[in-house]
């Protein structure tokens, strides 16, 4: 019966898009979308919760709390390694590099199954204390459903991609009733080129994620604060110096994540990944219990100045008995935050460092307001301080300074605190951006030769794949070869270009046809003159793996159109300039 439902609703679906043009069809489809990721983002933060609920609210009576507290993350990434391996094969890829890849590579195409893996996944590993962020989840979901409609739809690249985009915004609009800043974060993170055209598909889709947040969810499910005090203009010199200690903090957590991650990516069994992750992660939550899970609890009671709570159930609750020490270890805290988070996920476990940032400028803002309070400095706001900071490290981090200013504009229920906001985050960005040009996932997509820049011809160069245009046809011959072989070559040949090989294919020179034609025509020299007389050393060579930017740099320094392509110096086939600029266009049409 279900099934006939969704066979309604497809045959409904399909019926308007074939009553209604482009435009009517994609707006219909960026609300459907936008509401499925809503309801996407919904789903995980209530089986997060109810896991938390279930576990430490109802604990199981032979199991003391801190036993079980610490036991939890080991479940919680083991259940997650478990459930990749055996029923998504292995094919559960984090963060939002696989979402700008597809656009990049792929023609926006993401797998069906990411549709709902992230979401079982993310839960295990969150729900049970694992120390990362819901949101990259929910990004994923909520593309893959753009992506995945545009698929069956049959709709172009362009509208594929704008949908794709729209369930990101959907479902960071649904995590925080942030419509605007689902908006930005699919223009800043997901979305670079982009037309103005786009915005209103965009926008629609954010508001239809953060109704259904809004419908949905309580209050206290999301994150969410009140302001205590108004700006003050009298405090802009700490917001400036706030903004620089952002800048300075984002790039440790920057740095600090992928050491992590490439630290677990040595360890070639996922057995010891996850032991090594889970014990380190248990010795960690029993020092600051606040590290476990997301840790928007311990944001909400430092910005309320809530500092003990931070340690309950901790081995160091009996410690904090000065304020000087106090702020010793919230600043361990913060810093500990982004080792937690990339052993997180460097064993095993599903998630982001959307929380995790937040997290991290939360504890910074407190650390330095309370740290002026301290010497004696009694009109800083503390709360102002810890809101504003988890701007600018959201700034820094994710390369998104309007994501970061506009996303807590909207969880605070206003724009008083719009100046510090934008001061903190361009500030943060500035730093960053001067010594990381390139954000985390922008640099693994460099690593692999694809790029989503606002340069659309950058964009558009990135999508080719330079494998698929090696010519192989040219034919090869020896390097102790006599002329007279080279032209019985020529007779069976429709190039002008002959590449010079040993007996191992490695490529010793080229022979270019207009180059020997007056020794063709003389007998004479048939059996007298060796192929490598006549052969010329390459000008330039294109290894097989260099991006697409490098290759036209050296078509464009050689003035050659015809480049060899080598591997490890044996010859694979040549490379036509030509080729890429027909394949250049072709992608350009698809994106118009």
């Amino acid at each position: 019966m279900n099934f006939k439902k969704f066979n309604v609703i497809e045959h409904g679906i399909n019926w308007l898009h074939e009553k209604t043009n482009e435009k009517q069809f994609l707006i219909f489809s960026s609300i459907l979308v936008g509401v499925t990721a809503g309801i996407a983002a919904v789903i995980l933060k209530s089986i997060v919760y109810a896991i938390k609920r279930l576990i430490l609210d109802y604990q199981v009576p032979s199991f003391s709390y801190p036993f079980l507290y610490l036991l939890l993350p080991i479940i919680g990434i083991g259940l997650c390694v478990l459930l990749v391996k055996y029923s998504f094969k292995g094919q559960v890829n984090k963060g939002a590099f696989p979402i700008l890849y597809s656009i990049a590579k792929r023609g926006s195409y993401l797998p069906f199954s990411q549709m709902y893996s992230h979401i079982f996944t993310s839960a295990l590993t969150v729900g049970f204390g694992g120390s990362a962020g819901l949101e990259s989840p929910i990004v994923s979901t909520g593309s893959a459903i753009g992506s995945n409609f545009g698929r069956t739809y049959k709709l172009n690249y362009k509208d594929r991609t704008l949908l794709l985009a729209a369930g990101a915004a959907g479902g960071i609009a649904g995590a925080f009733n942030a419509p605007i800043a689902g908006l930005l974060f699919a223009l800043e993170v997901i979305l670079v080129d982009i037309s103005i055209s786009a915005f209103i598909p965009l926008l629609i889709a954010s508001a239809s994620g953060a109704l259904i947040a809004k419908i949905v969810l309580n209050e206290h499910d999301l994150l969410f604060f009140k302001l205590q005090q108004p700006f003050n203009y009298h405090n802009l010199p700490f917001y400036l110096i706030l903004g620089l200690l952002a800048g300075v903090t984002s790039l440790y957590y920057v740095n600090m994540f992928v050491r992590v991650e490439k630290l677990f990516g040595r360890i070639h069994s996922a057995l010891v990944k996850w032991f090594i992750g889970g014990l380190s992660l248990a010795f960690l939550f029993a020092l600051f219990p606040s590290l476990f899970g997301e840790g928007y609890e311990s944001i909400k009671s430092l910005s309320e100045f809530k500092t003990l709570d931070l340690f309950k159930n901790s081995l160091l609750a009996d410690l904090m008995n000065n304020q000087w020490i106090l702020l010793s270890f919230i600043t361990l805290a913060m810093l500990f935050k982004t080792v937690a988070a990339g052993i997180t996920l460097g064993s095993g476990g599903n998630g982001g460092n959307f929380a995790p940032s937040l997290f991290v400028g939360a504890y910074l803002g407190f650390v330095f307001s309370f740290f002026l309070k301290l010497l004696g400095f009694e009109n800083i706001p503390i709360s102002n301080f810890t809101i504003v900071a988890m701007a600018g490290i959201l700034s820094g981090v994710f390369h998104a300074p309007l994501t970061g200013i506009f996303l807590i504009a909207e969880i605070t229920g206003g724009y008083e605190l719009i100046i510090p906001l934008m001061i903190v985050s361009s500030i943060s960005f500035i730093v960053v951006k001067y010594f990381h040009p390139l954000s985390m996932e922008a640099k693994k997509l460099k690593a692999v030769g694809a790029v989503i820049s606002e340069n659309k011809d950058e964009s558009i160069l990135s999508k080719i794949k330079i494998r698929s245009l090696i010519e192989e046809d040219f034919v090869a011959v020896h390097f102790k070869s006599n002329l007279r072989d080279i032209i019985e070559t020529i007779k069976h040949s429709k190039r002008n270009i002959y590449p010079v090989v040993k007996k191992n294919n490695k490529l010793l020179g080229i022979i270019y046809l207009n180059s020997i034609r007056e020794e063709m025509f003389n007998a004479e020299l048939y059996d007298k003159i060796t192929v490598k007389e006549l052969m010329h050393k390459p000008e330039m060579v294109i290894e097989i793996t260099e991006d697409i930017f490098s290759i036209m740099k050296k078509f464009e320094e050689s003035g050659q159109w015809n480049l060899p392509v080598v591997e490890n110096g044996i010859y694979k086939g040549f490379l036509s300039k030509s080729t890429i600029l027909d394949n250049y266009r072709h992608e350009l049409l698809n994106t118009l």
